[in-house]
């Protein structure tokens, strides 16, 4: 009996053991992160500031501000039914359709027209935050190759990049409104790498949404999580690769592969 107890004993502590050379085994794979051969970055919130949104958003149902939150999210979560469900609706229709929504469901009266003026007027025209330029030229002074992903339309956020002032900064603009599906699907990081021409461990995808980290990072890229006011990283998906405050803090962890 005693003999049996050693034994199992024995056995405990060599599983325990192997569990542990494994771990460190898979941290130390983790820590030996390649320079990437481009960065993918998300573009709202992540590069341009929503605060005018806020305002516009607000004065739509009147004078609520504090609801945008609620908008925005919901604007994703009717993302995700489109992108299950196969009927693809443009990232604009969905939004303004949110914003019926939460007016209804706060009774407020709003019409079609006074939603889609609350949210595409003031989409066009956001600003940058203000470390992004300053960020995104520090990057390109490195010989990183910058592109953008996003949910909104190509030449939505063409123009956004435009009226920011941000266009130069990178070599190419993606939409998912070419696979039809919406980020975080896997479906869009694969089709983005299979266009860049990249394996998905060379490409660095960045973005201020836990969401679009956890996609990102299931889809085999690597992933910086930017830490805007009021953002998240989602508890139950892997740990980003890089945990950055802004572009600029970026650029200067990413210096080190220079």
């Amino acid at each position: 009996m005693k003999i049996r107890t050693l034994l199992s004993l024995a056995s405990a502590f060599l599983l325990l053991n192997s569990s542990n050379v494994l771990a460190n085994d898979s941290t130390e794979s983790a820590a030996q992160l390649t320079k990437p051969k481009v960065i993918i970055f998300d573009v709202n919130e992540t590069l341009l500031d929503l605060e005018n949104m806020r305002k516009s958003v607000g004065t739509a149902l009147n004078g609520r501000d504090d609801l945008l939150p609620l908008w925005f999210s919901t604007m994703l979560h009717h993302s995700l039914v489109v992108s299950a469900t196969g009927e693809y609706q443009s990232f604009g229709n969905i939004g303004v359709a949110s914003l019926e929504m939460v007016a209804e469901i706060n009774g407020i009266a709003i019409t079609h027209e006074q939603a889609k003026t609350a949210i595409v007027t003031p989409l066009r025209s956001l600003p940058a935050h203000p470390d992004v330029a300053e960020g995104l030229a520090a990057l390109k002074a490195q010989g990183y190759k910058l592109v953008t992903l996003t949910n909104s339309s190509l030449e939505g956020v063409q123009l956004q990049l435009k009226n920011a002032n941000l266009s130069q900064y990178f070599d190419a603009n993606l939409s998912i409104e070419s696979v039809g599906v919406f980020k975080p699907h896997l479906s869009t990081y694969q089709w983005a790498i299979k266009d860049l021409g990249v394996n998905a461990n060379e490409a660095l995808m960045v973005a201020a949404h836990g969401w679009d980290i956890a996609g990102a990072d299931k889809a085999g890229l690597q992933t910086a999580f930017i830490r805007r006011q009021g953002k998240v990283l989602f508890p139950l998906a892997a740990e980003p690769d890089y945990n950055v405050l802004d572009v600029n803090d970026l650029a200067k962890t990413l210096a080190k592969f220079n």
